[in-house]
């Protein structure tokens, strides 16, 4: 497997993009993936980051999306987000990435207006909308299992579910959070379900109880387990790092280096760091 870093670790530590991508490398990290929008993204910082990532040799694996509009009730307002992840999808092509990482959202006004059942199905409708434009670029959509009671895909079950109703399995996939899944109390010997499924993996801590995205160590996450699990499976891609905000900003290589350096030993542990 590879190790990758989301970049918005050192962007939310108010670090300029040349500056997080070369810290990055010089850390050990082996790729990197990008948060932004394609809508808001100036031509040159998108310029900066292919040719920044070009002379580092640090190539980019996946785009990060949240689009909690594709499940809006409101069809301009799915129009608006199916045309944007297009555009996300774009981004990818142009970055060269595998995939794109999908956040759909959750159930509004606790399903008690709209049924589950319709804003499921306006979410699959639009995910399979997305997956045909994706595999027309060479590309994978990977989803988010969020860690929240009304999200649509919040657990092992409910992601097959999904995938099995947007219907294209080799360009919709699942993405492994590994502090997601112990915040839904998903044991791992649960992701033998995904075998064959998983695109992409996130990697973080937390307390068991708060979504936190520490680095490993400062939570309860059993990550070594999981981590085995999904390399059972098959999985041997990229792991990428995600960090939240650090209670410190003006140390976040120091952050990001004590992130590195645990998944790095716990990878070496179970022996699937390429």
């Amino acid at each position: 497997m590879k190790l990758g870093l989301i970049n918005s670790a050192f962007a939310q530590a108010g670090k300029g993009t040349a500056f997080g991508l070369q810290k990055t490398k010089a850390i050990g990290f082996d790729t990197v993936d990008i948060f932004t929008d394609p809508l808001d993204l100036d031509p040159l910082e998108k310029t900066l980051v292919i040719d920044q990532c070009r002379e580092l040799n640090l190539p980019i694996k996946s785009v990060c999306c949240v689009a909690v509009g594709l499940i809006d009730f409101n069809p301009s307002v799915q129009r608006f987000h199916l045309d944007r992840c297009k555009r996300f999808l774009d981004l990818c092509k142009d970055f060269g990435c595998d995939n794109l990482l999908l956040v759909i959202g959750e159930y509004i006004w606790n399903q008690e207006v709209i049924s589950p059942q319709e804003q499921w199905q306006t979410g699959v409708d639009n995910c399979k909308e997305l997956g045909k434009y994706a595999a027309e670029l060479d590309l994978e959509i990977v989803l988010e299992l969020e860690p929240f009671r009304l999200s649509l895909v919040n657990d092992v079950t409910t992601m097959l579910r999904f995938i099995e109703d947007v219907g294209i399995p080799e360009t919709v996939k699942a993405n492994c959070d590994i502090s997601h899944l112990h915040l839904m109390n998903i044991e791992p010997a649960e992701i033998s379900r995904l075998k064959g499924m998983i695109g992409h993996v996130h990697l973080s801590d937390c307390d068991g109880k708060v979504h936190g995205d520490l680095p490993p160590g400062r939570g309860i996450t059993p990550i070594q387990e999981y981590l085995a699990a999904i390399q059972e499976t098959g999985f041997d891609r990229t792991v990428s790092i995600e960090l939240e905000y650090s209670p410190q900003p003006e140390k976040i290589v120091e952050w990001v280096t004590e992130a590195y350096e645990k998944t790095d030993e716990i990878m070496q542990n179970l022996g699937c760091r390429d």
